[in-house]
């Protein structure tokens, strides 16, 4: 399976952006994908999760109410869109796809996800 991010760039606070991801190769070996984030000097952080088939989502507390993660089955790609963005949104957002099969909860856990895209940076300035 091949991730390709793509829709990072710089926004003032308050401002939007939208993310895609495009899942290629053996993606009917994926049940869910995910974005995940990391800030400068900071480990991996979960932002939100979402399942191919059901569409049943899961997301972070940092950003519940602000970031929605939407799937196109037929195009195998992923998006997250991302409103009032504020200077800790800051990171580079990497998609990633999971076989896991479990509770949503589940796929808050970043060893869960098996393949992994190459990242798209997100700066927000003040």
């Amino acid at each position: 399976v091949q991730l390709q991010a793509s829709g990072g760039g710089l926004v003032q606070a308050g401002g939007s952006l939208r993310l895609s991801c495009a899942a290629s190769g053996s993606t009917f070996r994926t049940y869910a994908m995910a974005w995940l984030r990391q800030a400068p000097g900071k480990g991996r952080e979960f932002v939100a999760a979402i399942t191919w088939s059901s569409g049943s989502t899961y997301y972070g507390d940092s950003v519940k109410g602000r970031f929605t993660i939407s799937r196109d089955n037929a195009k195998n790609t992923v998006y997250l869109e991302m409103n009032s963005l504020k200077p800790e949104d800051t990171a580079v957002y990497y998609c990633a796809a999971t076989s896991y099969g479990g509770s949503l909860y589940g796929l808050s856990r970043l060893n869960e996800y098996d393949y992994w895209g190459q990242g798209t940076q997100v700066t927000v300035s003040s």
